[in-house]
């Protein structure tokens, strides 16, 4: 019974450190939906999906963005899919948000035709109809933070880097001025002149419908535009920072490092007390 007990003891100990480590803010909810259509189990097209969403998740190793189609024996068995992820992640944090995005879809839309889910870092979605180049500016989430109250400098700082965004190309836009940033991005299938039309559409919404909003978040089916200010929210990685002295991060990592390993010590020493103690 003690050695259960200390097993026992060792998974918690275990599973609790996985879970720490694997915590990432890219990885947090936006939103999800599914279809209303759903298929039958164990039938082609559920065998189709479980292939796109496996090709989604191998895909998401080498590219930051792919769209799959998998075709069946009919043509209701067909099934479209695409991943993308947010542009500034490295593709091991790809890897990671598509993956969880992926597990999240199998739950969040059992049985459903189609499913679409938005984490912070990464974007999923399959259909039974394709959606694949076809450019879709349909409000899909609209999120505004508290009003600051009208602050002219604040107001004028933020338009000008929505405003950037608009002029910069690219299908990953970045902006800032001061405390306030902006992000844009176009899901891939989008070309050039679908995708500028789209965050125009997004960053005017974003403009009119948040108004003096501390934050606002904008997504359209095909694309998305936020913007934060006074640090209300951080939407991207600060890889080029030039601020952040990266010897003081690499110091601050290790020091974390030998604090967690001194706590799994100090928490393996006193679970084996308890289990020579419960042996006698």
């Amino acid at each position: 019974m003690a050695t259960r007990t200390c097993n026992f003891y060792f998974l918690l100990i275990f599973t609790f450190l996985f879970n720490l480590s694997s915590s990432s803010s890219t990885d947090s909810f936006v939103f999800g939906g599914c279809t209303q259509q759903v298929y039958t189990p164990d039938s082609p097209y559920e065998s189709n999906i479980n292939s796109l969403l496996t090709s989604l998740v191998n895909s998401a190793t080498y590219t930051s963005y792919n769209n799959f189609t998998i075709m069946g024996s009919t043509p209701q068995d067909i099934v479209y899919g695409l991943f993308q992820c947010r542009g500034d992640l490295s593709m091991p944090d790809c890897a990671t948000c598509v993956a969880r995005a992926v597990s999240q879809l199998g739950s969040l839309c059992s049985n459903t035709c189609g499913g679409a889910l938005q984490l912070q870092g990464c974007y999923v979605k399959y259909d039974n109809s394709t959606f694949l180049g076809v450019e879709d500016k349909t409000v899909v989430l609209k999120k505004c933070g508290p009003s600051i109250g009208y602050d002219t400098d604040s107001m004028t700082i933020r338009d000008a880097v929505l405003t950037g965004l608009v002029r910069t190309g690219g299908p990953y836009r970045v902006g800032g001025s001061g405390q306030v940033q902006g992000l844009a991005q176009c899901v891939g299938d989008l070309s050039i002149g679908e995708c500028q039309d789209c965050l125009s559409e997004a960053i005017g919404r974003l403009k009119s419908d948040c108004g003096t909003a501390v934050y606002g978040d904008m997504f359209l089916a095909k694309c998305y535009a936020r913007y934060s200010t006074g640090g209300a929210h951080v939407y991207t990685k600060t890889h080029n920072d030039k601020s952040i002295n990266e010897g003081e991060k690499t110091f601050a990592i290790i020091i974390g490092l030998l604090a967690g390993v001194a706590l799994i010590i100090i928490f393996l020493i006193f679970i084996r007390k308890i289990c020579e103690g419960g042996g006698k």
